[in-house]
């Protein structure tokens, strides 16, 4: 069987930077973490930083090789998963003596763990053999965190050789595939993000290292994020018909996160999780009806039973109380904390500047904006260095950022070859059609206000690793944007990883907004004010328009409903029942409002 990890919570990938050397922090104590392995240019950068600060000598891996991206991500990830070695094996021979590594090890582990209980037996025992078998049994126990790598799907654009030829499985999401794949990483997984890439789906039949070595054994698992039952089966059958079994399915809220937000017709986070709890096993069932004859087919050893799979939840979890009920009501595996973890300079990089305003921000401060070049939607900080200059450059006449990372470029409206719609190239373009489209005063301030708006991210979300290690990563660029979620407000102390695993497991409290609702019901007020964005939208009489809009209120009813339903088992606090009353009086009001504009 796969190695499980010791904790109840996992630290999901945060931008680009943020959580781009986590492992190294955090995974020789047991806490698992992903990092973002698009960004190679990022990656060379912390390659040279890491190789430096071991003492060991760093060769560069230029533009001029061949493979140069791959090549250096694998390297990268090599050299994570050595030191994570190295970590642990000196956890396991430190001295358990108070503030060491190896006590810190245990005493961070959940209460209700095993494990914990056996380190609180061996601190208690005065016992000498006891003890020493106590100690010996400790030391074997103690397991690194699953290294975890993330794709964002969407980032895929196609690359070209010296000679202007596309090169064949040289796209950016299928070569960091190909890095990962060829990695020495072991008790690891590579998790797909942004919905489903086909040719990145079709490509993982070329690597062995996603077979089972055993049931349930995998060296390199498939995890894949989703925001509905509906997504996990279309995507997990697609793979599974490639032989490509999919270990976990890693549910994410679709506003109440942070990052690219993925917004769900109207269906809440609660009745997700009761429809995945209700058909779990039908989920295995069905994706192994698929993967096993593809097996015996191909003439590989099949299974006689489906692989576990794991169901794992993320998005504005905020305290030991909602990651309890989740695991405990919704049979969860695990759950993601990650906004929070962005205030804890222990298990995430975050510069000093960007620190001290997140730890100030407030609701005000992080709003869902269209700044993505990508098109959807994405929770964004104010009053960042980047959103600082990007509003400079607008006041100085010359929107638009330079594009030199090219990771997100996918408009040909104004060119033959895709550019971002965050470059100063399709600003300048965009701005100059809309001066001459004749567009009345109200409209063009509009549109020219979404073209505006829209920010450089690969280099915004890289920078923060660069500005925290002072290592070079694009020159006169420094400035740095995040994409906390809505959580960010509820925490102000920045804390240490003791104190943060404490807080996730009830043994302290972090939260400093006394008045921070439940999880459920923010993004209920999420989706809320989502909706009422779109009816703001409406403004033809659109048929299909109206009938979605109508479906999206009746979905948010539908999820009050089950909320409700929930609260009279006494599931949650009394202030629950107030926010669905709330909310409840606004959806139908809105409800009311959608009906006129038919």
């Amino acid at each position: 069987m796969t190695s499980i990890s010791p904790h109840h919570f996992h630290i999901p990938v945060m931008g680009i930077a943020f959580t781009i050397d986590s492992p190294l922090k955090v995974a020789a104590f047991g806490i698992s973490s992903a990092l973002s392995i698009i960004e190679d240019n990022l990656i060379e950068a912390m390659r040279k930083y890491y190789y430096q600060n071991f003492g060991e000598t760093y060769i560069p891996i230029t533009t001029k090789e061949e493979n140069y991206r791959s090549k250096r991500i694998t390297d990268y990830l090599n050299l994570i998963q050595r030191h994570v070695q190295e970590q642990i094996e000196k956890i396991k021979n430190a001295a358990f003596e108070t503030g060491s590594d190896v006590v810190k090890y245990f005493e961070m582990l959940p209460d209700d763990s095993l494990l914990k209980e056996t380190y609180l037996q061996f601190m208690q025992t005065t016992d000498l053999s006891k003890k020493t078998t106590l100690e010996n049994l400790l030391r074997k126990q103690v397991k690194p965190g699953i290294i975890e790598v993330n794709i964002m799907t969407k980032v895929d654009k196609n690359n070209v050789d010296k000679n202007g030829y596309t090169i064949e499985n040289g796209s950016d999401a299928l070569e960091a595939l190909k890095a990962y794949a060829e990695s020495s990483l072991k008790n690891s997984a590579v998790i797909f993000s942004a919905g489903m890439n086909p040719s990145l789906y079709n490509y993982l039949e070329n690597f062995a290292e996603f077979d089972a070595k055993a049931w349930g054994n995998f060296e390199k698992r498939v995890v894949i994020k989703v925001s509905d039952y509906r997504s996990a089966l279309i995507q997990g059958k697609y793979l599974a018909k490639k032989g490509i079994w999919v270990s976990e399915f890693r549910i994410e809220s679709g506003l109440n996160c942070g990052g690219h937000a993925f917004a769900t017709q109207g269906l809440l986070l609660g009745p997700i999780l009761q429809e995945f709890k209700n058909r779990k096993t039908e989920l295995a069932q069905e994706l192994f009806g698929l993967y096993n004859p593809y097996l015996l087919a191909k003439g590989k050893a099949g299974f006689e039973k489906p692989h576990p799979i794991k169901i794992t939840v993320q998005g504005g979890i905020g305290t030991f109380e909602e990651a309890q009920f989740l695991q405990s009501h919704y049979g969860m595996d695990s759950t993601g904390w990650g906004t929070p973890f962005l205030l804890c300079p222990e298990a995430t990089t975050v510069d000093e500047e960007t620190l001290q305003l997140l730890s100030k921000a407030k609701e005000k401060d992080v709003f869902l904006s269209n700044n993505s070049p990508l098109g959807v939607r994405f929770n964004y900080l104010k009053n960042t260095g980047a959103d600082k200059e990007k509003l400079e450059r607008i006041q100085k006449g010359t929107p638009g950022s330079p594009c030199t990372e090219k990771y997100l470029v996918s408009n040909t409206e104004f060119t033959k070859e895709p550019i971002c719609t965050a470059s100063k190239k399709y600003q300048k373009l965009k701005l100059k059609q809309l001066e001459n489209a004749g567009l009345q005063d109200q409209e063009y301030k509009k549109q020219v206000e979404e073209v505006i708006s829209k920010e450089c991210l690969c280099i915004g979300l890289s920078n923060a690793a660069s500005v925290a290690y002072k290592i070079p990563f694009v020159k006169k660029l420094t400035a740095v944007n995040i994409c906390p979620g809505p959580n960010i407000a509820n925490y102000s102390k920045i804390a240490t990883l003791q104190e943060m695993t404490d807080h996730i497991y009830g043994r302290a409290n972090l939260v400093t907004n006394s008045n921070r609702p439940h999880m459920f019901i923010k993004e209920l007020e999420l989706y809320i004010d989502y909706y009422q964005e779109m009816l703001d939208a409406m403004q033809t009489q659109d048929k299909k328009g109206a009938r979605n809009l109508n479906a999206f209120g009746k979905s948010l009813l539908e999820g009050i409903s089950y909320y409700e339903t929930l609260q009279k088992t006494n599931l949650f606090p009394s202030q629950f029942i107030k926010g669905l009353v709330i909310a409840e009086k606004k959806v139908t009001e809105l409800m009311q409002r959608f009906q006129l504009l038919n």
